[in-house]
């Protein structure tokens, strides 16, 4: 299961604000906090008497000036204006949510112009930030649309965010517990996601017991309820609408995946009890083998060889208080030999696909067990039993009716018509299927499956299976 570290700083910025007196042209007042000022000695005082007296002695003659000066500025001021007027020019264009200003002329650079209404800022408040002046009701969310009055604001791109709402659109949302994903101790979103769903979800709830289906691996939001099997496992909704429950509603399957062989060349002649058990009687089944290989995390399908009684289900469960299974029915089935083969069994519970991918599998092994392919290695023999499970699934996928693009028998249109048309999750879900033979990482059904699969490709099954019987191993 991969798990990413994701960062989102967010971008913290901060607002200067200022007030602004006088005539447009006039330089900024920012209120600043006051100092305060220590006590002077009485000649320190006498000292800044006189400077005081000095200063406003040169204060008034400055005056004096300023005010001939200012009739002069007041002149030009007004001569400006009207230059200005006279040029008639065109607010500036706006485009993708980005402002383009004009290059300022000589006498535009004492005027400021709002960036958000183009318009100049007279008396009052502004905001500085963003590298531009605005009205206060002129910086706005690009989100919600509302002035911006915080002292610090986010950004995405060019464009300006409440912090809230910034963390509303962009702060990733765990796919469990619908919170916001928290920070790790070095101030960083982590998260988990699954490789193929790509649900993200909390790191704590790898550790805090939230269940997983037991088909697709996705984890159980808090808003859902998973359906509980009897020996434990976790049902989703979605895995659960096309799940096979009992024997008696494998048959249609299994006579799908005969099919499929026949359409191969691969006819398996002998009649093969298929069975679907329970966990605890897939396992003790399991134990009864002498031979065969079993090493997977947990074994959801199994060929038998050996003469014993297993436990099948009869009728599919009902689901009680709480999606609980209730009422399991079940009954003793004696396995007697007659070929290299006695039955074939299948973990109950699981998605139509799924059964049937497993299904597929433990069929190739029947078959190499009738056709006297006999002490291959572990890698090459699940290797070539998961090719043709994954063939079986990307046949199904292919034809989505749900009929077998390999058989060209007349029975085929009848068992689409009883398995209906594919949803769209059944369809993800047959893709994630072949994604897990794909990805798999042990040597004998992952490495296995690689090496079948890329001998198939380039040879051709038959020809796989002629250099299997001679040598022992995939060709190339």
């Amino acid at each position: 299961m991969g798990w990413l570290n994701k960062i989102f700083k967010g971008s913290s910025h901060k607002i200067s604000e200022g007030q602004y007196h006088g005539r447009p042209g006039d330089d900024r007042f920012w209120n600043e906090p006051s100092s305060s000022l220590d006590v002077l000695s009485e000649n320190e005082n006498e000292d800044i008497d006189r400077a005081i007296a000095l200063s406003l002695s040169e204060e008034e003659q400055k005056r004096a000036k300023a005010i001939e000066n200012e009739s002069h500025l007041e002149e030009d001021e007004q001569l400006a204006r009207a230059l200005q007027e006279s040029l008639n020019v065109e607010s500036p264009p706006h485009e993708n949510g980005h402002n383009y200003h004009p290059l300022p002329s000589v006498f535009s650079s004492g005027f400021r112009i709002c960036a958000g209404c183009n318009t100049e800022i007279g008396h009052g408040h502004f905001l500085s930030c963003m590298g531009a002046v605005w009205h206060p009701e002129c910086f706005r969310c690009h989100a919600c649309n509302h002035p911006i009055s915080d002292y610090e604001f986010s950004m995405s791109g060019n464009y300006p965010y409440h912090k809230s709402c910034y963390k509303e659109h962009y702060h990733p949302k765990c796919d469990v517990c619908k919170q916001f994903i928290p920070t790790n101790m070095n101030g960083l979103i982590e998260y988990r996601a699954h490789p193929f769903w790509l649900q993200k979800y909390c790191p704590s709830h790898e550790m805090d017991g939230t269940p997983r289906c037991c088909s697709c691996e996705r984890m159980e939001p808090t808003d859902t309820q998973y359906v509980t099997l009897d020996d434990g496992r976790k049902l989703c909704l979605e895995c659960l609408d096309s799940a096979i429950m009992d024997t008696s509603e494998c048959q249609t399957l299994y006579l799908d995946i005969q099919e499929f062989y026949e359409g191969l060349n691969m006819k398996v002649e002998q009649q093969i009890p298929l069975l679907l058990v329970e966990r605890q009687a897939l396992n003790e089944a399991m134990e009864g083998e002498k031979t065969g290989h079993h090493h997977l995390p947990e074994t959801r399908g199994l060929c038998l060889s050996e003469e014993q009684t297993v436990s099948t289900i009869l009728r599919r469960p009902k689901f009680g208080a709480g999606n609980r299974v209730m009422e399991m029915v079940t009954e003793p089935y004696r396995l007697t030999r007659r070929c290299e083969v006695t039955a074939i069994l299948i973990l109950y519970g699981l998605p139509r696909l799924l059964t049937g991918s497993i299904l597929a599998h433990e069929m190739m092994h029947a078959w190499l067990r009738l056709k006297g392919y006999h002490s291959l290695s572990q890698e090459v023999e699940e290797g070539i039993c998961q090719v043709l499970a994954h063939m079986w699934l990307d046949s199904e996928i292919m034809s989505g009716s749900g009929s077998n693009i390999a058989s060209t028998s007349t029975s085929s249109a009848s068992m689409s018509s009883k398995k209906g048309s594919r949803s769209q999750f059944e369809k993800k879900l047959g893709d994630f299927f072949k994604h897990q033979i794909e990805s798999d990482t042990s040597s004998a059904y992952g490495d296995g499956f690689r090496a079948g699969n890329q001998a198939a490709l380039q040879y051709g099954l038959r020809r796989t299976l002629d250099h299997i019987r001679l040598t022992g191993s995939f060709p190339g």
